[in-house]
């Protein structure tokens, strides 16, 4: 296509297609977006719905808020409201936007005000822009209001100008999700009477405002960012037609600064100087770096300062970087490029094919900034080989090899075929050493083989027509094989140290994955940055300073390894998250060179390396890749330790509750019966029978005997909890055990059957305890008259103490949870009387003896008459 620039014009960009593609079936996206409240947007939006219900299309408004304005509640006129949603929240009713109510309506456009709204606890989604989502996705087109001072990114700005920090904040890609974006705006003057006149607020709370968040400094402020999102907004449009389009571009509508990033020393000056252009402009700055012949390397620095000074990132990789230039142009709508002069090759000079004529040449749409490297002090002439020595000493080995192959077979084998030999040297030149190294090559050869192979020998000349093809031949297929050949090799160089890239930021995110505790993971962190320059160590903050967390190799990295530069350098990139030390642009003259470790949620600590010397450009590479994926993981492990305090606070509230309601329940009653016969023994005395009399204190002391009974329990368990009670461990009688824990409960039909005469390893007062409380939990769960039977049996080398009982069993779902603390199962809607800690404290008695206990109601599924009953099995270790 004539005046078009771009390379392949043959078809719009494939990623605008799919992104258009991917746009099909959801519903349209409208924002009205206001620099403050009380601009406008609720009126505007209501009265640009009125218009189009008015044009036959369905609007039903789904949720308005007019704060009491009476113009804004004027808008609503015939527009339908859905009714909200009721949510029960602490105590109030809570009216939310029914979106269950938006999608069964589906009507062709819905109304939403304050997209960044909170939801009440309980919706379905936590914030209102979400339920607008879901609105897009099923094919619901949306208008919808928000202020600028509600994007994410924003927030710490309107802080710093406003001093109010907002609440209520969106992610900035809901704003990308718009289809079309209106800026509803308002002169600051015009803005502050209307909020004078109370037509915003109530007179009270507009003073305040005017004197607070209305002032027309910030307002001015604020009218600025939203003009400057809506501006972006329109950009990106520009920039997707023009994609989806095949329009080459660029189009003037907004300025747009590239600056080209290579391996010289012009790269720095010509970003700093992109930077100012940028800056000056108002416009966005993109730093491009081509990837050829292997130099990803030489420009991790240049790149480096470009991130620091905000610019957006670029790399692609291709032979031709003009071509690769001006496809990312085309793409990003770049109006102005700055490159650095550089010092290239004079045979490129006088060629004419330096990057800066060729883009002359070729891109005449754009404006050209071209930029002097900075003065490094006068020249000094010498001698500089860009390849190795041994490069060139292979140069001259294969040559001088094949040439006097030659002259050993010359007589034998045609020359021609010996030429053929120097073509194998020349490639074989371009895969050890480079490109250079072969064009030497097909000269030496070329050279070599005219003077000692073709007749006449040991002269430059030639002979025949024959030779004079041949030698043309040779020449042109050496020197396009040696290229050919040469930039295949730097290629895949470039490939190979793009795969051991990735092949190390795969191995960090594998070793960093396996720690589960963060010193763990805070010396396989030193331990990795160790592994690439030698020494490092991890500082964490402590207090209102850092201290060195852990170093590696400990033995040369200590405590006392930072001397007062390097401390500085290290609370320096702490303090502003800044990559500081040597090689950095502060405080380069310290010995380590520090990387901070951080998240969206803040400073984590200081990664320090120092290596013999200047850390190699691809190491360093690596050591910024583990520092990243470090802060990832170290933000993994203080997650999950949160998480995991969090779940013991959780159970420890619960415990806490459980033995409340517990202590609430189980000793109000029995202090109520005390309280009760005393009271009556009290009063009457002397009017009471002996019989009642009598039997009014067996009831208190009954009532006491339970009282002192749970506290014990109680007791008991804290003990257990806190790892006061150690068992004496001893062989200790079955049969005896069994008989006294009986005796302990005296009106409960107990049958003792099939007990061998055995002993067990155990403490004889804890094993008594657990099957007291295993028999009195039987007893409460039995019908009574009910028997309950203890027998014993012998499994290898332990012994089974079993009790049965005759009750209404326990259902699979309680099983699990019977040794549970506070636990009490159901009986049918009630639940069982007791403290829910006999069987829990059986439990731990038993563990502490190192033994078991485990409860099952193997019976509850088979038809039967009765109850089917549970039985507790107790395991423990037979004394030898």
């Amino acid at each position: 296509r004539p005046g078009t620039t771009r390379l392949d014009t043959s078809r719009p960009d494939p990623d605008a297609l799919v992104a258009l593609a991917a746009r099909e079936g959801h519903g349209r996206l409208k924002v009205f977006l206001g620099a403050a409240p009380g601009v406008g947007k609720t009126w505007e939006m209501l009265a640009a719905g009125r218009q189009r219900a008015a044009d036959k299309l369905d609007v039903v408004i789904g949720v308005v808020e007019t704060h009491g304005r009476a113009e804004t509640e004027a808008q609503i006129g015939t527009l339908p409201v859905l009714p909200r949603r009721a949510i029960a929240y602490r105590g109030q009713v809570l009216h939310e936007f029914d979106l269950d109510a938006a999608l069964a309506r589906r009507p062709g456009l819905i109304l939403i005000d304050e997209l960044a709204h909170t939801n009440a606890p309980g919706s379905r989604h936590a914030k209102r822009w979400e339920d607008v989502a879901e609105l897009l996705a099923t094919g619901i087109d949306v208008w919808a209001t928000l202020n600028v001072q509600h994007l994410e990114s924003l927030n710490d700005a309107v802080v710093r100008i406003t001093g109010v920090r907002v609440t209520e904040t969106l992610p900035d890609r809901v704003l990308q999700m718009a289809n079309a974006i209106e800026l509803i705006d308002l002169p600051t003057a015009e803005l502050q009477a209307r909020l004078t006149e109370g037509r915003i607020y109530r007179p009270d709370v507009a003073r305040r405002a005017l004197e607070g968040f209305f002032r027309e400094g910030n307002l001015v402020a604020l009218r600025e960012m939203a003009l400057r999102r809506a501006a972006e907004h329109v950009d990106a449009d520009v920039r997707d037609y023009m994609r989806s389009h095949d329009i080459s571009g660029p189009w003037p509508a907004g300025e747009r600064v590239m600056v080209l990033v290579g391996p010289d020393r012009s790269s720095e000056p010509a970003i700093r100087h992109a930077k100012r252009l940028a800056d000056a402009l108002r416009a966005p700055l993109i730093a491009l770096h081509v990837e050829r012949r292997g130099d990803t390397l030489e420009v991790h620095t240049p790149l480096a300062l470009a991130a620091q000074l905000g610019a957006e990132i670029e790399t692609r990789a291709a032979g031709d970087v003009v071509a690769a230039a001006l496809d990312v142009a085309i793409a990003r709508n770049v109006t102005q490029i700055v490159i650095g002069r550089g010092r290239p090759p004079l045979l490129r000079r006088l060629a004419g094919h330096t990057l800066s004529m060729q883009l002359l040449r070729r891109a005449p749409a754009y404006a050209m900034h071209i930029v002097p490297a900075e003065p490094v002090g006068p020249r000094r002439r010498r001698l500089a080989l860009p390849i190795p020595v041994w490069g060139w000493a292979v140069s001259v080995a294969l040559v001088a090899g094949v040439t006097c192959a030659g002259l050993l077979v010359g007589q034998v084998v045609p020359q021609e075929a010996i030429g053929m030999v120097y073509l194998a040297a020349v490639v074989a030149s371009a895969l050890v050493a480079g490109m250079a190294p072969a064009l030497a090559t097909a000269a030496l050869g070329f050279l070599s083989w005219n003077f000692f192979l073709i007749p006449p020998r040991f002269t430059f000349s030639i002979d025949s027509r024959r030779d004079l093809i041949a030698i043309v031949v040779f020449a042109g297929v050496a020197l396009a094989t040696g290229g050919l050949a040469g930039r295949v090799r730097a290629e895949a160089r470039g490939a190979q140290a793009r795969i051991e890239g990735l092949r190390r930021i795969s191995a960090f995110s594998r070793k960093l994955g396996e720690p589960t505790t963060e010193p763990d993971l805070l010396a396989e962190i030193a331990r990795q940055a160790a592994s690439l320059v030698k020494q490092a160590l991890v500082l964490t903050a402590a207090g209102d300073d850092i201290a060195i967390r852990v170093a590696e190799p400990p033995a040369t990295v200590g405590a006392n390894a930072l001397d007062e530069g390097s401390w500085a350098a290290a609370r320096w990139a702490f303090a502003n998250q800044e990559p500081t030390g040597r090689g950095t642009a502060t405080l380069p003259s310290a010995d380590w060179r520090f990387l901070p470790l951080r998240t969206v949620r803040g400073k984590l600590g200081v990664l320090g390396v120092r290596a013999p010397g200047l850390i190699d450009p691809s190491l360093l590479q690596a050591v910024e890749a583990l520092a990243d994926q470090a802060s990832v993981a170290l933000e993994r492990v203080r997650l999950a330790r949160d998480s995991a305090q969090h779940a013991a606070q959780g159970e420890t509230q619960k415990l806490r509750t459980a033995l409340l309601n517990s202590l609430s329940h189980d000793l109000r009653t029995p202090l109520a019966g005390i309280r009760a016969g005393a009271g009556t023994l009290a009063a009457s005395w002397e009017e009471l029978a002996p019989a009642i009399r009598l039997d009014l204190l067996h009831s208190i002391e009954e009532d006491v005997a339970r009282m002192t009974r749970f506290l014990g329990n109680i007791m008991d368990m804290t003990r257990l909890e806190s790892g006061e009670i150690v068992p004496r461990l001893g062989p200790v009688s079955v049969q005896e055990v069994v008989e006294a824990a009986i005796g302990r409960l005296p009106a409960a039909p107990l049958i003792a059957a099939n007990l061998p005469d055995l002993h067990v390893l155990a403490d004889a007062t804890l094993l008594e305890q657990v099957l007291f409380n295993v028999l009195d939990n039987a007893v409460k769960y039995s019908p009574t008259g009910a028997p309950i039977r203890v027998s014993g049996s012998v499994g290898g080398s332990l012994f089974e103490l079993a009790v049965a009982d005759e009750g209404s069993g326990i259902a699979p779902g309680d099983l699990p949870h019977v040794f549970d603390s506070f636990y009490r199962a159901h009986r049918g809607d009630r639940v069982a009387a007791g403290t829910g800690l006999g069987l829990a404290i059986a439990r731990g008695l038993v563990e502490a003896m190192g033994g078991s206990i485990a409860a099952a109601s193997p019976r509850l599924d088979l038809p039967r008459d009765g109850n089917p009953g549970t039985i507790v099995t107790i395991r423990l270790p037979l004394a030898l």
